[in-house]
Order: C-alpha cells, then structure tokens, then sequence
C-alpha cells in the first residue's frame, strides 16, 4: 500500500490480484462491511476499515446496498476465512475476486488511519511492488475522482411498489442506498428512481407527494446541471428530503457553499446534535464534503449540528417546502435514532394533500 505522501505499507493480497489507485478513506464502522462495499458514495475510493476483523459473517446480498461493489480497493487488517452466518452465502475473499476489487491485508490499519488523520484523505495504490516509476507517481499524484454521479446513478427508471401505496415518492438517483427505497415503501410509498440527468420538468410531470435527493459520490459542485435542475425543480413546491449529496446539491442550488472535510465523516457511530431540542443522535455517514454552515441564506436554518467538529449535519428552508440531513437515517445507526425523519418527510406530504 503506498501512499501519496510516500509512506509504505507492505500486506498480503487477498481478494482481485490486482493493483489499484484510489483515494483512501477510513470507515470506523464495527459492522456492516457489506453496506460499505456496495455503497455508491464509495466510488473511486480504496477503503480502510479500521475494526480489525472483517468479513466474519460472510456475504449477504440481501443487506447490499447497491448490486455491486463500487469501492476501487479494499484495505483490512484480517479477513475472516471461515464466516459463520446462517444468512451467509459465501465469503469476502471470493466476492471481491468475482467482483474484480483488489484488496490488501496484514497491514496496520490503525496506524494508516492516523496518517490519514494527520496528513488528510490522500490518494494511495495497493501495489505489487513497493516503489514506483516517475511515471506512476505522476499517476498517483494526478489521480481524481470524476463523473462520479454519471457512473453509478441507474440508467432508466423504476418503480417499487408500496406496502399501502399512500404516496408517491420520485428518488432522484444520485447513487442512491437500497436502503432508503426500503424505508419509503414500508411507510406505504411507491418510489419511482430516476438517473441523475432526468429534467425537473420531467418528475414534475410524474405528479409525486414528494421528491428524495439520495445520497451519491464525489464533488457535489462537479453537478452543476444537476444543481439547475433543482433550482427549477423548488418552483413547483413540491416537497423534497435530501440525504448526505442531496443535502449537499439542494444547499448548493439556494446558494450556499460546500467545502472538502480534511478526512470526511465515515462510520456508524457520529454524534450529531439538534440545539433546538438539546439532543445527541447515534448518526451513520459517509461523505468528504460538507456544507460551510455561514453561507446558507437567511431563509435557510442549520438544524443538525456535529457534535465533533460543528459542521452543518443538517439544513430546513423556511421559502420552500424542504428540508435535509447530512447523515444516513435509513442507515440504522443507533439503531433508529434518526428514522423520525422520514416521519417528518411524510407529515409534509400530507400537508401537500
């Protein structure tokens, strides 16, 4: 494993025999390696988990969070051989084989952690030689993620039935978590998905209850059409929840700024805080960008505080029918600490009605 900054990491290969750049990033997750892999928001990253046994209850599609891995490498201290799960089908080291991810065990997880910590999220190869080429350290150094909502938003629509089919909900796409269609639809939702690039003229005329900006990776100022779009999409006042990129583009398109964390919010186990109520939630999250608090406009209030460092965890609108959070509430963290918000998203439906 080398790094960006010229540290070297020497481990064994398991999983793809491959190599691969990408930038790293930690997860501080105990569980759920599974929902890591398969999330979107991953895209273009090499993955360190800092639990140091991961793959202990083997590979359970039915917990994916996206069909496939989108991860670009996966670092661990140990990787469980033997899983034991009745849910189980299968082990890590063959998923990540048939799946064509590289990854890296036997090294020190705790002390890369810190140097990303330390020195920022960096980009890094899991190689099979420790020193590189003037040609691949141009690559390394060079290396940045691009398009990142294009390449793993859905390509055409669908829609999932409701349990009570009350509502409908359009997804917009932006590399969205299984998850959050599970937890809409056993509210009583229908949800229609939509690609990144669909027009708001376009869910508009579908005729939803409300609208979901899921989750996505990379920049959330690279999507600048997409950010139009939503701009267009607020004048039919319907009303919309974004979450983690969502929260994100929705800020962005009311004027707001974002700017990259040094190395991001990544686990099961945020504290984030709400003043008005004086309460800590349990929060999971994934992102490396943040909402700069100070540059919301003056009808937009910053309700959801982290508890770490003060960034903006979450933001409601007072000139449009909307609110958002950083955080993943269909996530489970706590475990259902913030599963109200989706409550909240339907009592604002109901007042459309």
């Amino acid at each position: 494993m080398i790094l960006e900054n010229g540290t070297v990491f020497k481990g064994k290969s398991f999983g793809y025999e491959g190599e691969a750049i990408g930038e790293i990033v930690f997860t501080t997750s105990m569980t759920g390696y599974l929902e890591t892999l398969t999330d979107p928001s991953y895209f273009g990253q090499i993955v360190v988990q800092t639990f140091p046994l991961i793959g202990n209850y083997g590979v359970i599609p039915e917990d994916f969070e996206s069909p496939t891995p989108k991860v670009k490498g996966y670092i661990v201290r140990e990787w469980c051989q033997d899983p034991s799960n009745f849910r189980s089908q299968g082990n890590l080291d063959t998923f990540l084989k048939e799946n064509k991810i590289p990854g890296i065990c036997g090294i020190d997880t705790r002390a890369l952690t810190k140097i990303v910590r330390e020195w920022g999220v960096m980009n890094g190869k899991i190689a099979f030689s420790d020193t590189l080429s003037p040609e691949q350290k141009k690559e390394l150094q060079e290396y940045a993620i691009v398009d990142a909502v294009k390449s793993v938003s859905i390509k055409e629509k669908k829609t999932t039935k409701g349990e009570k089919e009350d509502f409908k909900v359009v997804l917009w796409d932006f590399g969205a978590k299984a998850n959050i269609t599970k937890c809409l639809t056993q509210r009583g939702c229908t949800v229609t998905a939509v690609p990144y690039d669909t027009k708001a003229s376009e869910i508009a005329a579908m005729k939803p209850d409300g609208i979901m900006l899921s989750n996505g990776p990379g920049d959330p100022v690279e999507n600048t059409a997409v950010i139009g779009e939503i701009k267009k999409l607020m004048e039919y006042d319907i009303p919309i929840f974004g979450i983690c990129l969502g929260h994100q583009l929705l800020a962005l398109a009311n004027g707001a700024r974002t700017e990259k964390l040094k190395y991001g919010h990544r686990g099961a186990n945020q504290p984030v805080m709400e003043p008005e109520r004086d309460l800590v939630f349990v929060t999971s999250q994934n992102h490396g960008y943040c909402v700069v608090k100070e540059s919301l406009p003056d009808y937009a209030k910053a309700n959801f505080i982290n508890v770490n460092d003060k960034t903006c965890e979450g933001i409601t609108y007072d000139n449009i029918r909307a609110f958002s959070v950083q955080f993943h509430p269909e996530a489970s963290a706590g475990p259902l600490d913030t599963g109200f918000l989706f409550d909240r998203f339907f009592k604002m439906m109901k007042g459309e009605r």
